[in-house]
């Protein structure tokens, strides 16, 4: 048996029990698919980091995020994680499907962490089953391109938000991340995120949904800056920018679990 390193890291939380929870493993080098995906449904949680140092220029390392079912392309969690574990700087570089993301400290708060995302194109769909599933009336919906298939479904208010009872059944025979937002009452948007293709039925704070959610509140809001509250039970708090055709994701770390993995 061979031990390897593992840190859970609650994501985008001030305090352990809140945020999102993420793995990160650290490796010399690459696991067997097979094996990555074992840990990460091992783990459970909504995503698992592993890390390899990069052999790129513009690269510190090299990452990739599994889901207790699937790899997918991009998440933003377990990003701000994997930087708040690797991270002996000001910033640490990451290669992965989705391009090059940066986690840097925040010059003023060094405990504020600032996630670097490529902002999702958003396409305006009709998509009467996600709606269906979501206990919704069907309404137009907006695809965001390169974002884990995600569509964001608009809302009137955050109690509606918060009052949105999906079929979780009829949900995971889509291939859709579902991201249900509105205005905030006291920060300036709000959130949920459904996710049960990929074995995670109600996401807690999701990065990578905020790179959708970011230009498209912009253009609503007439603003390029604002915060965002994610209203899962665990509950997330965003500090949030569109800066050109990136998305920048302020959020705090904290480590509550290290220890060791035993193959």
């Amino acid at each position: 048996m061979t031990p390897h390193p593992i840190f859970q890291v609650d994501a985008f939380a001030e305090k352990p029990f809140a945020g999102n929870p993420a793995a990160v493993m650290p490796l010399d080098h690459w696991l067997p698919e097979d094996v990555m995906q074992a840990i990460a449904a091992e783990n459970n949680l909504s995503e698992t980091a592993f890390t390899v140092p990069s052999d790129r220029d513009d690269a510190d390392y090299d990452l990739r995020w599994f889901t207790p079912a699937v790899e997918v392309p991009l998440c933003g969690h377990a990003t701000l994680a994997a930087g708040h574990i690797l991270m002996h700087g000001q910033q640490v570089r990451f290669s992965t499907k989705s391009g090059v993301l940066i986690v840097a400290r925040d010059e003023e708060d060094p405990g504020l962490l600032k996630l670097d995302l490529p902002a999702a194109p958003l396409k305006q769909v009709s998509e009467p089953e996600v709606c269906k599933a979501l206990g919704l009336s069907d309404r137009p919906l907006w695809f965001a391109e390169g974002c884990n298939d995600s569509v964001i479904v608009a809302v009137d208010s955050e109690s509606e938000v918060r009052a949105v009872a999906p079929d979780f059944t009829a949900l995971g025979k889509i291939h859709r991340m579902a991201i249900v937002t509105a205005p905030g009452d006291k920060q300036d948007i709000a959130s949920r995120v459904f996710v049960p293709y990929a074995g995670i039925d109600e996401d807690p704070v999701t990065g990578s949904a905020h790179a959708a959610l970011v230009p498209f509140w912009a253009e609503r809001l007439g603003r390029n800056r604002f915060t965002a509250l994610q209203a899962s039970k665990r509950t997330g708090l965003l500090e949030c920018e569109l800066r050109g055709d990136r998305v920048i994701l302020g959020g705090h770390a904290v480590t509550v679990i290290e220890g060791y993995f035993q193959l």
